[in-house]
Parts: structure tokens; C-alpha cells; sequence
């Protein structure tokens, strides 16, 4: 049998939810995140090398070191070192607005998917 690779091409945004992910979630592993996520675990790490911070939460919720940190060339390398503390509340504001946002949009969907279960499981008492 033979594979053929398929190149995708993920959107920037993408990538940054992608590294925000790992480096926010407790205990968080590249293969966990890029399994759930459905991408390579190379992938991933290409984007945390580029887009990373170097920190990410450990399993206790607390601050840690990641393995993976931005090349001092990328323009998120020093994001922010550079910004007042009204610019990071005013970005961090938007942030959990964006967040909130998404997180109504997942308890939707799950609603949708738990009736359509019920609906279907209805469907097939014979």
C-alpha cells in the first residue's frame, strides 16, 4: 500500500492557538497536544521553536521552563518585554473576550451533538 503525504497549510492564528495551547496547559505534551489537535509532532515543535515563549504550565499549574523557545528573530520572541503594563491588560483583556467567546461556541456544539446522540440512539430501538 502506498502513503501519500499531504502537505496542509494551517493558518498563523492557527499555529498560535496551537503553541498557546501547549504552553497553557497543566502538564501538556507535544504528542498529547498535536494528537488532539491533528497535526505532526515535528509540526508542533517547528511552531513552539518559532512562536514559543519558553515557558509553559507544568502538571501542578505552575510556571515552567519549556524545551521549546522562539528564535530571538521572531517578532513574538520579545512580545512582551516591550509593552506597558496597560497594553498587556489591554491584550490580555482581549484575549479572555476571544476565549470566552470560543468556549460558548464549544458548549453549543456540545449540545447540538448530545441531542442529535439521544436523537439517534432513539432512532435505533428496534
Amino acid at each position: 500500500m502506498i502513503r501519500i503525504m499531504v502537505r496542509k497549510n494551517y493558518s498563523d492564528g492557527f499555529r498560535r492557538q496551537a503553541v498557546d495551547l501547549y504552553e497553557s496547559t497543566p502538564g501538556a505534551t507535544v504528542r498529547g497536544i498535536a494528537a488532539d489537535l491533528g497535526i505532526e509532532r515535528g509540526t508542533l515543535r517547528l511552531w513552539l521553536e518559532r512562536h514559543g515563549t519558553g515557558r509553559k504550565t507544568a502538571a501542578d499549574g505552575t510556571a515552567a521552563r519549556s524545551p521549546f523557545k522562539a528564535s530571538a528573530t521572531s517578532p513574538t520572541a520579545d512580545a512582551g518585554a516591550d509593552e506597558t503594563p496597560a497594553q498587556r491588560i489591554a491584550r490580555l483583556e482581549g484575549r479572555v473576550a476571544q476565549l470566552e467567546v470560543e468556549q460558548v461556541k464549544l458548549v453549543t456544539e456540545r449540545e447540538i451533538l448530545r441531542q442529535a446522540a439521544k436523537y439517534f440512539a432513539g432512532e435505533t430501538n428496534w
